[in-house]
């Protein structure tokens, strides 16, 4: 059975008047009485302003008890990882052990290549960074210690531990999931042999340091997921992994209409506000469905017949209340059976 999770949207209450963050909290708290089974936020340091995601987590924490609570995505490679590694731990134990990270390397654009630069990082070795800090926040995690030495990060017997405290600062979870994000696709903008290098690359990162993968933004084809299962297999049979362990998760963003046409003028018009310089770049129909719960569960269910295991739903619409609700009633009923 599939999970379902919502996006918070937490750009939305710097976009939207009538939608402050204190409703988002208020959202949260509807989303675990509704059924759902995990809530999400979203990460932008300036490209695209929105409320802090892990700060905004610990106060979800405290107003749910059962949702799982995650990033869609958090840009990983831009956080120092010992501070992000003893932040998500607190997070963590605050949550009881529900939190999932979600973590990317930060996509292409300029908005993201300006907050490399203006961190003095350098965009071009994002990968290098991506893949050392998710390290260092594994070893911390489950050892309670790193002694990583990489290009990028060398720490010499590193811990959250003096010797006075009882142990060694940890999370409730060992470790908490990291799901990685991966956007490569075969096809596309890339010649094919680059695409393929980058793809093999990134299916191994998911499953060596990894409990899952999370991608989106390809709505019109369920058939790459396919295709990238298969490279993730392949990269798992390379050191023994098992792949069917591991989650497979879409963020899809929808809106739910009396008809396509409502439903798509809605959309667009928010997509637009939301991302300002990618809605420019892609077709809005790779964003994810839109019109009636019928075309939604069309959707899902073609996707998840692909291999998606976890939904997370980020709703394109200003009245993220009535979305929320409505998907509860006429659409997740049909996946809960």
């Amino acid at each position: 059975m599939a999970s379902f999770g919502v996006n918070l949207n937490n750009r939305e209450p710097l976009i939207a008047p009538q939608y402050s963050i204190h409703d988002a909290l208020d959202l949260s708290e509807l989303v675990e009485k509704l059924g759902f089974d995990s809530v999400w936020v979203g990460d932008s340091l300036f490209s695209k302003p929105r409320y802090e995601a892990i700060s905004l987590l610990s106060a979800i924490s405290q107003r749910t008890t059962r949702v799982k609570l995650g990033t869609a995505c958090l840009v990983t490679s831009t956080r120092n990882p010992l501070y992000l590694a003893l932040e998500w731990a607190t997070l963590d134990v605050l949550s009881k052990g529900r939190t999932i990270l979600g973590a990317c390397m930060g996509n292409p654009e300029n908005g993201v290549r300006r907050e490399f630069a203006a961190l003095g990082l350098e965009f071009k070795h994002r990968a290098d960074i991506f893949e050392e800090g998710l390290q260092v926040l594994r070893d911390l995690w489950i050892d309670g210690k790193t002694n990583f030495q990489g290009n990028h990060f060398k720490y010499d017997n590193v811990e959250f531990y003096s010797g006075t405290e009882m142990g060694p600062l940890k999370p409730v979870q060992s470790p908490p999931p990291i799901w990685v994000i991966s956007n490569i696709r075969l096809t596309g903008d890339l010649p094919s042999e680059v695409a393929a290098k980058r793809l093999e690359r990134s299916c191994r990162r998911i499953v060596e340091l990894g409990e899952g993968w999370m991608t989106c933004c390809r709505a019109m084809h369920p058939y790459e997921v396919n295709e990238q299962l298969g490279y993730l297999k392949t990269a798992a049979d390379r050191v023994g992994a098992d792949i069917s362990k591991k989650a497979i998760s879409y963020q899809v963003t929808m809106n739910i209409g009396d008809s396509k046409e409502s439903a798509t003028k809605a959309f667009g018009s928010y997509i637009s506000q939301y991302y300002p310089e990618l809605s420019k770049q892609m077709d809005l129909s790779e964003w994810g469905p839109v019109g009636t719960p019928d075309d939604i569960i069309k959707w899902l269910e073609e996707f998840s017949a692909a291999g998606v295991t976890d939904f997370i739903c980020r709703f394109g619409d200003l009245d993220q209340f009535g979305q929320v609700e409505r998907f509860a009633k006429e659409i997740l009923p049909h996946f809960k059976k």
